[in-house]
């Protein structure tokens, strides 16, 4: 008799195996894909660490979160500076004085304010109807028109008229030269990847992979006093109240034989009509000097049963249906939700490390 089944093999399941672990807490972790990681799984291809499911840049300004995750790896020095590719033209995200220069020519704060008012002021409404009137309002034509618009239609499948404005509700615009994405104090990534931070954490627990809780929860359920859950909700009830809605990614991942492709680990592509949201060159997370080089595009995709959910869609529709869900959930008694997919909320990994240290120090008593 195990005293958790933990069902994910992520990080939020990970951090709480072995947080249970090491208070003497017998953990079985079932996983229904074929490795442990979840989506931040990494592979090594040509000597080359890739990120499977998209780039993933820890970074917190929680200390107790940094501090707690260098247990399992060494983190490199590695600075999230994506930079934007618009009909061939480059500019450096987030909007920074790069970003105001290359477009306009200016070259103090005060003119590159000025120009972002003028432009704004053209487009002024009290009441934004959607996300373009929004942009718009915040920032003005050019801004929305190459680095906003063709992006944010990709990603969420609807043109930008037909967004809700809060989507938008402010856009980050920096007034200084200063190409880093994050203004967290704590940033990179674990040498050697992901999955070797993952596996030290599983250390303490037994680990079945290929294994769907859903179709075997019976027997698996027998096995444990509690579960931890960190499966979809609306699966874990039979889509009883109807499916949450998410936006899911799909991969297009090849080898190159040529030694630096881009000259940067994430380029964005704003326009619309290059279908793919960024290109991920993977070698450039860990400054490496292979002679070939692997790269991702990144497609994204309205979300079916069977494929892989990515980011919740947290309008008013979804939220309440997830409300019916979590009442519920709170009336088991035996199996705890958690993680992005158990509570239907988009998390940065290190809110995910804070979250499963949270339950921990509740449950493990």
């Amino acid at each position: 008799m195990y005293d958790y089944l933990i069902v994910g093999a992520g990080l939020f399941g990970s951090v709480f195996a072995y947080e249970a672990g090491m208070r003497g807490k017998r953990c079985l972790v079932v996983e229904k894909r074929d490795h442990i990681g979840g989506n931040i799984y990494t592979k090594k291809v040509e000597g080359i660490e890739v990120h499977q499911y998209g780039a993933h840049i820890f970074h917190t300004s929680n200390k107790e979160v940094w501090d707690y995750v260098q247990q399992f790896a060494e983190f490199n020095r590695y600075t999230n500076s994506p930079v934007a590719n618009y009909k061939g033209e480059i500019y450096n995200l987030p909007f920074n004085m790069n970003t105001f220069n290359k477009l306009w020519g200016v070259v103090t704060p005060q003119e590159a304010k000025a120009k972002i008012e003028e432009q704004a002021a053209a487009y002024r409404t009290d009441h934004p109807a959607n996300l373009e009137e929004q942009a718009l309002n915040l920032v003005g034509k050019d801004i929305y028109e190459k680095l906003i618009k063709g992006y944010t239609q990709k990603q969420w499948g609807h043109l930008a008229t037909e967004l809700p404005p809060e989507i938008i509700k402010r856009i980050p615009v920096r007034y200084i030269y200063d190409n880093n994405y994050f203004n967290d104090i704590y940033q990179g990534i674990p040498i050697g990847g992901y999955t070797a931070m993952v596996e030290k954490m599983l250390g303490h627990a037994d680990v079945r992979l290929g294994i769907d809780y859903l179709e075997q929860r019976e027997e698996l359920d027998k096995l444990a006093k509690k579960v931890i859950y960190t499966g979809p909700i609306d699966a874990f009830y039979g889509y009883r109240f109807g499916e949450l809605e998410y936006r899911s990614v799909s991969f297009e991942t090849e080898v190159l034989d040529i030694e630096n492709y881009q000259g940067n680990a994430v380029v964005n592509y704003t326009e619309y009509e290059v279908p793919y949201t960024r290109i991920i060159e993977h070698k450039h997370f860990e400054f490496g000097t292979q002679e070939k080089t692997v790269i991702s595009k990144e497609y994204p995709a309205k979300w079916k049963r069977g494929d892989e959910p990515y980011y919740p869609v947290n309008n008013e529709k979804n939220n309440a249906l997830y409300q019916s869900y979590c009442q519920l959930a709170e009336q088991e008694g035996k199996v705890i939700f958690g993680g992005r997919l158990g509570t239907y909320k988009y998390m940065d990994m290190h809110h995910v490390v804070a979250e499963a240290l949270k339950l921990s120090k509740e449950e493990l008593i």
